[in-house]
């Protein structure tokens, strides 16, 4: 490794992380989602080390084969279903579970049958992005019954659009719809259902059933608007490292960086950190945004350019290069970094580009 810059993923604090959802909702099974790339943090390494989470959620077909290749074999369902007859193979070959969304994936199992696919009848309650509207379910739940391409019993999903604001009615709202809609149908026994994303977790007991799916809480980042993870037990499980590279000292009326959009108001020693968009770090963080160097905060001045960024370094002139810098994680939440870009959490930790090496850490 030539550049100091790596991202450092903490393993034990991810199976902390799952135990915090396991207390949470101490009743349900825990389908830990780890959809695009384990939400930055590396697919296969993260499936590993959640080996006791009941099942995984994936978006696509790829990132489920990803895991199987990589020899998991927990159930692993496809958060956005499939979309062609010729995936069919694929999913019967591995038992992969599809999320059921559409009347277009129905007709393609009833027009290819064979192994039967395990379902989670996705029910539209409020988020309006996929999923039946509830006054279509009993037909297409007829339909489901009679398709011998379905697995029995079939279970059933919604996603809460608005749990990570906790007082926010709209929640309460649709999981009164979801239950509706089932008890509707009038089914004995009652069925599996799974409503709890990581906001409905800590925040909505009422969510909670069956199962749970965690996501960014898994991660170490809190999933409610108001909140930090610490609030919650949650660990940071990234930590993203640089160094200083250059520590200058400029005089008062020097502007730092490209557009020159800050201008030094004292003559000031300013650090030059190795890290910058091209490695994932938000071109639109604001000066003031905070950065670790020897674990003292700083502010950055100037704007991000693609391979560093600068820091006003007044407060610690015994700064030097080679001091090690974080940017978020361990004593940075990457929250309040999100914040200062006008972004989320989710965003920055899926964004770490693939020029960062990452090590894994037990």
């Amino acid at each position: 490794m030539t550049r100091a810059t790596r991202a450092v993923i903490n393993l034990a604090a991810l199976q902390h992380n799952l135990e915090v959802a396991r207390r949470a909702a101490p009743y349900s099974l825990v389908m830990a989602i780890i959809k695009a790339n384990a939400y930055g943090h590396g697919l296969s390494q993260v499936a590993r080390a959640l080996s006791k989470a009941d099942a995984f959620g994936v978006a696509t077909l790829d990132e489920a084969l990803q895991l199987r290749a990589a020899g998991i074999h927990q159930p692993i369902t496809l958060l956005e279903g499939f979309t062609r007859a010729e995936q069919l193979a694929k999913l019967r070959l591995h038992q992969f579970d599809v999320v059921l969304h559409h009347e277009q994936q129905l007709e393609i199992l009833e027009a290819h049958p064979g192994v039967p696919v395990g379902v989670w009848f996705k029910i539209d309650t409020g988020m309006h992005r996929l999923g039946f509207a509830p006054q279509r379910v009993n037909t297409i739940y007829q339909r489901l019954l009679a398709c011998g391409a379905v697995k029995k019993p079939i279970a059933f999903f919604t996603h809460l659009a608005n749990a990570d604001v906790r007082e926010d009615t709209r929640t309460t709202v649709q999981l009164q719809l979801f239950h509706q809609t089932i008890d509707a149908l009038q089914l004995s026994p009652a069925p599996v259902t799974c409503a709890a994303n990581s906001a409905g977790i800590l925040g909505c007991k009422a969510s909670h059933s069956a199962w749970v799916r965690p996501g960014i809480m898994l991660f170490g980042v809190s999933p409610f608007v108001d909140s930090r993870a610490a609030e919650h037990e949650l660990q940071p499980v990234m930590t993203l490292h640089s160094e200083l590279i250059a520590v200058n000292q400029h005089p008062k009326g020097a502007a730092i960086g490209y557009g020159g959009t800050y201008v030094c108001p004292e003559t000031m020693p300013v650090g030059v950190i190795a890290i910058g968009y091209g490695d994932g770090y938000p071109r639109h963080a604001k000066s003031g945004t905070p950065v670790l160097v020897n674990g003292q905060p700083v502010p950055l001045i100037g704007r991000v350019s693609m391979d560093m960024i600068s820091v006003d370094l007044r407060s610690l002139p015994q700064a030097r290069i080679g001091d090690p810098v974080i940017l978020w994680g361990e004593g940075l939440s990457v929250e309040e970094i999100a914040q200062h870009a006008d972004t989320i959490g989710y965003q920055l930790l899926c964004g770490v580009t693939t020029r960062v090496p990452y090590e894994y850490q037990n």
